[in-house]
């Protein structure tokens, strides 16, 4: 028989383990780096965000082929029906990619062996958990992406995944207004008891990572859910806030099953919504740059392996399930004078006040249905419940569609239409409107999905309108309209997320062609500074108002640190801590200044086994009838986020984000919006 060794492994198992761990301490000998299990996670969260894209996508276009397409399922059950040969020839197109199962199996299974050859106890613990982890997401990712490929091929044959609104047309006008107000009604049953999962995904993944980077998984899949029901349904909302959403929300349960710290959680967050744009989008890059410009709002290597390599993951395994081809149509671009600069300039003012337009449209109709609008029947309304309301909107949005076909769903075949000059100024001009209209109405009322995907089909018709006329004008000095449709949705995205980068890259990945950097730089630059300083404009407080408002009730009062304490222990309290900084107080009793989260970035600071005295900011401690204003100047003229409080007895910190959040809180209630607006996101 086998020897049984300590711990009661056979002798086979204690020799490999010996063997392991003689190895790993040869590396520790040679300083080899280790790899981190960060970027690892991230491409792990990535995996899943393709695939979490790859269902949402194919659960539309379920819900729209059982709305709209029932008679081909029933063709389709018919052995000698064209559409059954037609989903023979789609199971031999699909992508299997079975070059997965070759790597992903052996990964998998040595995560696993190697959590067996680690004895628990200590440390190893963790790194035993892990390994165990991992080495099962990624074969629960093998064993969801081939039914998922089959699931795609079927719906590319009986569903609608593509030109759903030109379906409406042909449809009976009394289902065209009665099926969103009944996705409206289901949505709003779905989403009554979970008043977290409302909203439209992006804000609150912003607000998750400025918290504790934690979003329930159960909340991501309901918004995947009721999103699919409203956009297939009719609904006029986009399908990337409910993916980001999803990411976001999958890549904090992985963060908190491997144990990792807050600030980690956070990165994993924004590693899955960047994935949840990279997949949609078929746009690597992009959803990367949005992970880091609006999510994270940070631009640092150790954030920028994670983030990279979910992209990747993502981008890899949504072509796999929902094809390569490109979402819009290639148009071939050529700057024809220069002259045309200052015409992309006025097309960035334009898609500015478009998107601004927008999110007032959006701000008002909630607060109607919110029952805090002028005149009693927003209070009416306001008094309703939630799937009443829900399906009062897809009724209007119902009867929208019967005008333009635009309104529909996502809309996106109508970015090809401006790109090619199928439509005329007229409807263009129209279909921006409506969309607008519909997806304010959809949204406001009670339905699920993202303001990301319809601001693009709005400053692609925006663009296509403009450029029409431009073109009709000028046709010596401009170019045909279809690149002005493209620079437009564009400049419509930087608008409304404020992120310039990602509106501009974005454009650049689904277009393919370089030339048309230039117009998207001046356009996405002007678009967004324009919409940015409308909104703060009107979100701007009275500097009177900031100076009667002390930040007494805004101060966190924490046990301060002392300038000789170890630094290991004040880094583990910054981990945990919610303000991400600390007052340093000396033993005299005089507060020094503070040492915040920031320093934790600093390589010197984690290897740091000292003290921290030398990395206090010595600024000067405020008292608490200290007005809003000056500490946010006083922490201007610093350049810190965060100052020292002295109390009666008792010290504090008081921090930028928590003075910003609590003057766009006074804001909104003053002016009787939303208290918490999903379009603006903080800044």
């Amino acid at each position: 028989m086998e020897s049984i060794e300590e711990g009661g492994r056979p002798g086979s198992w204690a020799r490999v383990e010996r063997w392991v761990l003689r190895l790993l301490a040869l590396t520790n000998r040679l300083r080899l780096p280790g790899p981190s299990v960060l970027p690892v996670a991230g491409a792990l969260v990535g995996l899943y965000s393709g695939l979490a894209a790859g269902l949402f996508a194919n659960l539309i276009g379920l819900v729209s082929g059982m709305a709209l397409g029932f008679p081909r399922l029933l063709d389709a059950l018919d052995a000698h029906s064209p559409t059954r040969a037609a989903l023979r020839e789609a199971f031999a197109e699909a992508r299997w990619e079975f070059e997965f199962l070759v790597v992903g199996i052996p990964l998998g299974l040595i995560a696993l062996v190697l959590s067996r050859l680690i004895m628990p106890g200590g440390p190893r613990s963790q790194v035993k958990r892990r390994l165990e982890v991992l080495g099962l997401l990624v074969l629960g990712a093998l064993s969801l992406y081939y039914p998922l490929v089959a699931l795609a091929a079927t719906n590319s044959v009986l569903g609608h995944l593509h030109d759903v609104g030109r379906e409406v047309r042909h449809l009976s006008p009394w289902w065209v207004m009665l099926l969103p107000m009944l996705g409206g009604m289901l949505v709003g049953r779905v989403l009554r008891d979970r008043p977290e999962t409302h909203g439209h995904g992006v804000p609150e993944v912003v607000k998750a990572v400025e918290r504790e980077g934690r979003l329930p998984g159960r909340d991501g899949v309901l918004k995947l859910v009721a999103s699919a029901i409203t956009i297939g349904t009719g609904g006029s909302a986009g399908r990337e806030g409910p993916i980001v959403f999803g990411g976001a929300a999958f890549g904090s349960e992985v963060g908190r099953t491997l144990g990792f710290t807050r600030r980690e959680l956070a990165i994993l967050l924004a590693s899955g919504a960047g994935a949840g744009i990279s997949a949609s989008f078929n746009a690597p890059i992009a959803g990367a740059l949005f992970a880091m410009e609006i999510i994270l709002r940070e631009f640092q290597l150790r954030v920028f392996s994670p983030i990279i390599l979910a992209s990747v993951t993502a981008t890899l395994v949504g072509r796999g399930v929902m094809g390569s081809a490109p979402m819009v149509r290639r148009v071939a671009y050529s700057m024809v004078s220069g002259w045309e600069i200052v015409f992309y300039a006025l097309l960035g003012l334009v898609t500015g006040l478009l998107a601004y337009a927008f999110i007032r449209s959006l701000h008002g109709v909630e607060t109607f249905f919110h029952g805090q609008g002028r005149g009693r029947w927003s209070v009416r309304v306001g008094r309703l419940p939630l799937f009443v309301k829900a399906g009062l909107g897809g009724l209007v949005v119902g009867g929208l569609a019967l005008v333009h076909p635009v309104v529909w769903g996502t809309g996106h075949e109508s970015i090809n239409d401006a790109a090619v000059r199928a439509l005329s100024v007229s409807l263009l001009a129209s279909g921006c409107v409506l969309k607008l209209v519909a997806t304010a109405i959809t949204l406001g009322s009670g339905g699920s999905g993202g303001t990301f995907f319809p601001m693009t089909v709005m400053g692609a018709l925006a663009g296509g309108a403009f450029g029409e006329v431009m073109h009709a004008a000028l046709p010596g000095i401009t170019a045909p309209s279809g690149a002005y449709a493209m620079v437009g949705m564009g400049g419509a995205v930087a608008a409304l997320t404020r992120g310039p980068l990602t509106g501009l890259m974005m454009v650049y990945e689904l277009s393919g062609n370089y030339a048309i950097i230039l117009p998207l730089m001046v356009t996405c630059t002007i678009a967004s500074a324009l919409c940015h300083a409308l909104v703060e404009r009107r979100a701007g407080v009275d500097p009177a108002t900031l100076g009667r408002l002390p930040v007494d009730a805004l101060v966190a009062w924490v046990e301060p640190v002392e300038p000789g304490a170890w630094a290991p222990e004040v880094r583990e309290r910054l981990l945990v801590s919610l303000e991400k900084a600390l007052p340093v107080r000396d033993a005299a009793g005089t507060l020094l200044g503070v040492v915040s989260a920031s320093a934790l970035e600093a390589r010197e600071f984690r290897a740091n086994r000292g003290t921290v005295e030398g990395w206090v900011r010595q600024v000067p401690a405020i008292s608490v009838e200290t007005s809003v204003g000056e500490a946010l100047r006083a922490m201007d003229a610093h350049e810190v986020d965060a100052l020292p409080v002295r109390g009666e007895g008792r010290v504090g910190v008081v921090t930028r984000a928590g003075l910003l959040r609590f003057l766009q809180r006074e804001r909104r209630i003053r002016q009787k919006e939303p208290p918490f607006s999903p379009t603006e996101l903080p800044r």
